[in-house]
């Protein structure tokens, strides 16, 4: 049986129990192949289909067609027919449990992974509908036909692999050391140290999806007034403060929180030139960074670790 107090609490890899395609899992249940819950010939519907969208075009006043506005995709209705399927009779209780542990009504989102081709992706949902007919097939052997539908009101879909790019503020090289040589002066003696090399302060991110991701940026201290830049266009995240040894500010842009040692809003000390933080997403492709400080001597410890999953619609 499956632990219902976790749920619609499970942030970890999305995906984890997929063996084989075909499979779905849903907060800690799997259907498909090699499961008691086989999914219907018909399939998954949805899934692949681009979500609804909300238009911003303006019907031009004097002349056919309109302005184009901004687009927003609306939430992502996924619907599956799902057998039950219990090798006995003896079975179908438990398994009938199991199945509504894990489609019942709850508030928080879960992952819904599915593996098609040897590809793994998932979204956050709930459970919209629930339709399971008792009718003689589940009566004499335990049979059902159930429907299912979930809404993911984040429409795009994400890879189950976590990625991330690490950065530390510019550092300069050492350069060649200029030692005694001999005995009888000063100059290079061999072998040759160059020192350590230096640092440019920048990182590539590859979004391989089709959507923009939000990625989860953690600064570490120590650092004054930490910002990084998209070098795309410029838009930065930037804020007024301060961390020290150990100090970590958790920007998370899709929720737009910011928050030190996971337990306290600085939001409000984002500068004025500092964009809003939902805002600063990646694009699919490659998008450089640049980490910067008003630190008159960077202190190498000092970093940024940019976390996301590529995104597709």
């Amino acid at each position: 049986m499956i632990d219902t107090r976790q749920l619609h609490t499970d942030q970890g890899r999305p995906g984890s129990l997929i063996t084989r395609d075909g499979q779905i899992q849903w907060a800690g249940i799997l259907f498909g192949p090699g499961t008691p819950y086989a999914v219907d010939a018909k399939g998954i519907t949805g899934w692949d289909d681009l979500p609804a969208l909300d238009s911003g075009d303006v019907p031009r006043p004097d002349q056919h067609g309109s302005w184009p506005g901004a687009r927003w995709a609306k939430p992502r209705t996924v619907g599956a027919t799902v057998w039950l399927l219990p090798d006995a009779p003896r079975h179908a209780h438990a398994v009938m449990q199991e199945f509504r542990a894990a489609t019942g009504l709850h508030d928080g989102e879960s992952w819904l992974a599915v593996r098609l081709h040897g590809e793994t992706l998932a979204c956050r949902a709930r459970v919209d509908r629930r339709v399971i007919p008792q009718d003689r097939a589940y009566v004499t052997q335990g049979a059902a036909k159930a429907s299912l539908q979930w809404i993911a009101t984040d429409p795009r879909r994400f890879e189950a692999q976590q990625r991330q790019a690490r950065a530390t503020l510019p550092l300069p090289e050492q350069g060649l050391r200029w030692n005694e040589a001999g005995g009888t002066g000063q100059g290079l003696a061999w072998p040759l140290d160059w020192g350590t090399a230096g640092q440019a302060g920048t990182a590539s991110v590859v979004n391989d999806g089709s959507a923009a991701a939000h990625p989860v940026i953690e600064l570490r201290g120590p650092v004054q007034r930490p910002r990084l830049t998209r070098l795309t266009d410029g838009r930065r995240l930037q804020y007024d403060l301060a961390l020290g040894a150990g100090d970590v500010l958790t920007v998370d842009t899709h929720a737009g929180t910011v928050l030190l040692n996971g337990t306290t809003s600085r939001l409000y000390t984002a500068t004025p030139d500092s964009s809003p933080e939902q805002l600063f997403t990646l694009e699919p492709g490659t998008t450089p960074l640049v980490f910067r400080s008003d630190d008159t001597t960077p202190d190498p410890n000092a970093s940024v670790t940019v976390r996301w999953r590529n995104a597709h619609w």
